[in-house]
């Protein structure tokens, strides 16, 4: 599925000016962003680099596949030989992550244990963007998609969604494509396949959704107009069925932390 009717240079223009006067107002230098090689952040940080504000990738592997590896530095690469404005830094976490994970009691349940383990990955990488981001008086930019963000909720709490702004968190998956293609973000990493990278192993973010972006942005409409599962059948069925209920049980991190209102009269 790709959005070939969208207007992908107004789109460009209007993220890059929105970043720049949000910037501008927060009285910030400009943006950090972890470069995980995938597409999501190779578009944030292309976008935050054309602002022409200072721009800072930094790269954060904690036992981190070669393959993203060489793509985050192949971008980091693209990025500074048309930006001057781009610097990039690296952090590796891999030591300090291990060191946690001695220090924290072990359970019997494996696969519950490495998925804690997996999103304190991503909590550690927050914590030192937000260092990297206090050091250079920058903001963190996220790099999530709609269907990530307001979909599924297939992000860390306070882990990669722990972050100043969003530039593309109202694009779709498929919107996201077409704006890295316009923008000349290198093949090998639009082609690549979605990845977390949080477990230390080749699984993708279908493995784990049991569903693809461009089957879950076709859930995530049907979901919107009102359609319900008495709609489908088959693979879009079961397809609708596993949007629905990542959709239900992940709304904790879709909304405001809640608040314990206490009444007036008891204060």
């Amino acid at each position: 599925m790709e959005s070939l009717n969208i207007n992908n240079e107004k789109i460009a223009q209007h993220i890059v000016q929105w970043l720049k006067k949000y910037a501008e107002n927060a009285h910030v230098k400009g943006f950090v962003i972890g470069i995980s090689g995938g597409i999501d952040s190779a578009l944030t940080s292309t976008l935050c680099a054309m602002t022409g504000l200072p721009t800072l990738c930094v790269e954060m592997p904690i036992h981190q596949a070669e393959s993203h590896v060489s793509r985050a530095q192949e971008h980091i690469a693209f990025l500074r030989s048309k930006f001057d404005n781009v610097s990039s830094d690296k952090a590796d976490l891999t030591s300090t992550f291990d060191l946690l994970a001695t220090t924290l009691p072990d359970i019997d349940d494996k696969v519950k244990l490495n998925l804690t383990l997996a999103n304190t990955r991503a909590r550690l990488r927050m914590t030192t963007l937000y260092y990297f981001a206090g050091n250079h008086q920058l903001l963190v930019a996220g790099t999530g998609n709609k269907v990530e963000d307001f979909g599924v909720g297939f992000f860390t709490k306070y882990g990669d969604g722990g972050v100043d702004i969003s530039p593309i968190a109202d694009l779709m998956k498929s919107e996201v494509r077409s704006l890295a293609n316009h923008l000349g973000i290198t093949q090998n990493i639009i082609k690549a396949k979605p990845t977390d990278g949080l477990f230390g192993d080749d699984r993708s973010d279908e493995d784990q959704l049991g569903a693809n972006y461009d089957e879950l942005e076709a859930a995530m409409m049907a979901y919107d107009s009102g359609k319900t599962a008495a709609d489908f059948e088959g693979r879009e069925l079961d397809v609708f069925n596993i949007y629905s209920r990542l959709h239900a049980v992940n709304q904790h991190k879709m909304q405001p932390i809640p608040v314990c209102e206490i009444p007036k009269e008891y204060k």
